[in-house]
């Protein structure tokens, strides 16, 4: 018994009913250029429209009244321009893009590919370009800010101290994370810095990111500007005052008692090793580590007895390790460093036989013949009550600090990267002192380095290279400088971030 295959039946093929070309057949029993020819399915919609830009701070108009952030070619200004076009809720959107402009045209134009229904059954899609001119518009916060009336609320940071190390780290801080991006403007005034806001929440904001990477206490006031009596509305000025703490990182400090007992039984002279959100303190007879928080310094405030510009140059001259007597119950101990017993001389009085002891938590990079910063208790006149309760034989001679790695000059010239700033009308040059300790506390601090994005310096390597081909100066990145300063710490940290 034969079977029969049965065969697919071939389309069958029409004549177009306007120009008689052979197509299969449609709804409309034309072809496709006939079907353009005789429909228009952008009809109706805008072919050219207008995007408001101000200058000033960079943003488009939303309308009615929001002023957004839209860079180039960004899905942002994409679905400005598509909200902007009238008549595309006739048709089906099936896909949208930018077509290429020359940046400085004012011309933005959008790739546009459209369907719809023409007859039943039949779809058309067709593809056509919308044109955009950017027109120059001042959004009314820089119509303030050009009325000299343009902050709303106003942030004052201030930190009663001799030099500005603590606002160079903040500055850092700020640009990594971009806390500065809403600001109207940063002014510098003595002891501190005021960042103005066009409103009371960008403030708000500024005071927690200053919260929780300082230690620190603020307070708010207002100001009434104007009042509507028709429609009950009220014009405020705010003012937030954030008071930093007043010690920095190698400052020496007298803890009162009742705190250094709470801390593990720490001793009452302490060094600060730096100041994050937390104080870090560290105990130079005992290298015992301790941490205060911002809550317990201003419940119990206590102030540096030195600062790291009063600080004395010392010579060692011998150096021993010390017995050390550790007590139950007491706070962590420092795997870093290592308790030593220390003679020093001033470096003033080098030839005399005028020698002082004390210990000090350095002993791990301390030997005989270097230059170390301490504070000299005996010839210091110290006005503090934690100091005056203490018994005076258990009060040292001589706190040393830190140690003297290199001189400024030479650290200068063999550091081969830089870091960024808020462009605030401020010295950061190798000639301002206070900016030169802070690039030397992120080189020997790894931790303190992490929340700092760090920068090749091209035209330092560039002439540093030139010199290391005429063979005046070997080649020396900042791993090897800090290698050869025996600086014992990784170079750049875990989480650090070098950036070209």
């Amino acid at each position: 018994m034969e079977y029969i295959t049965p065969v697919q039946a071939a389309p069958g093929i029409i004549l177009c009913c306007d120009c008689g070309a052979q197509i299969q057949p449609n709804p409309t029993n034309r072809c496709i250029a006939c079907i353009r020819a005789r429909n228009d399915i952008s009809e109706g919609i805008q072919k050219q429209n207008n995007l408001y830009f101000c200058r000033g701070c960079e943003r488009y108009l939303d309308p009615p009244t929001m002023w957004v952030l839209a860079p180039l070619e960004s899905k942002e200004l994409l679905r400005l321009c598509l909200k902007k076009i009238k008549g595309l809720n006739k048709v089906r959107l099936v896909d949208a893009g930018f077509a290429w402009t020359e940046p400085h045209s004012k011309r933005i134009k959008v790739k546009l590919a459209v369907q719809k229904e023409i007859q039943a059954g039949a779809v058309l899609q067709q593809d056509f370009v919308v044109e955009f001119v950017v027109v120059g518009q001042m959004c009314d916060d820089c119509h303030r800010i050009e009325a000299k009336d343009f902050w709303k609320a106003v942030v004052q940071v201030r930190q009663k101290t001799d030099h500005k190390r603590t606002f160079y780290y903040l500055e850092q801080l700020m640009l990594k994370h971009k806390a500065h991006e809403k600001t109207l403007g940063i002014n510098p005034v003595h002891e501190g810095l005021d960042f103005y806001f066009s409103n009371e929440q960008g403030a708000r904001q500024m005071v927690d990111f200053l919260m929780s990477v300082v230690p620190c206490r603020w307070t708010h006031s207002k100001k009434l500007i104007s009042h509507d009596i028709h429609s009950n509305s009220y014009n405020y000025k705010f003012t937030f005052s954030v008071d930093i703490v007043a010690v920095c990182k190698d400052s020496v400090v007298c803890l009162p008692s009742k705190l250094a007992h709470q801390l593990g039984g720490i001793g009452q002279i302490c060094i600060i090793r730096r100041v994050t959100n937390h104080i870090g303190l560290i105990d130079p007879c005992t290298a015992q580590l301790a941490e205060v928080s911002s809550t317990v310094y201003w419940r119990t405030p206590f102030n540096a007895l030195c600062t790291s510009k009063k600080l004395t140059e010392f010579v060692v001259m011998d150096t021993s390790e010390a017995d050390v007597k550790y007590f139950s119950g007491q706070g962590q101990i420092s795997k870093k460093h290592q308790v030593a017993e220390v003679w020093v001389q001033r470096a003033s009085e080098l030839g005399s036989d005028n020698l002082i002891f004390c210990r000090s938590h350095l002993g791990h990079i301390l030997n005989p013949g270097d230059s170390v910063l301490g504070f000299d208790l005996r010839l210091s006149n110290v006005n503090d009550v934690n100091v005056d309760k203490m018994n005076p034989d258990v009060v040292p001679d001589v706190i040393l600090v830190k140690k003297i790695f290199a001189d400024k000059a030479t650290r200068n010239r063999r550091r081969r990267w830089k870091l960024k700033h808020l462009g605030l009308d401020d010295d950061a040059h190798s000639q301002n002192k206070d900016y030169t300790d802070f690039l030397e506390d992120l080189e020997e601090d790894p931790q303190y380095r992490t929340n700092v994005n760090i920068y090749r310096d091209s035209a330092k390597i560039c002439t540093m290279d030139s010199e290391s081909e005429a063979g005046e100066m070997p080649q020396v990145s900042v791993e090897e400088m800090l290698e050869d300063l025996h600086i014992e710490v990784d170079p750049m940290g875990e989480g650090a971030e070098m950036i070209e």
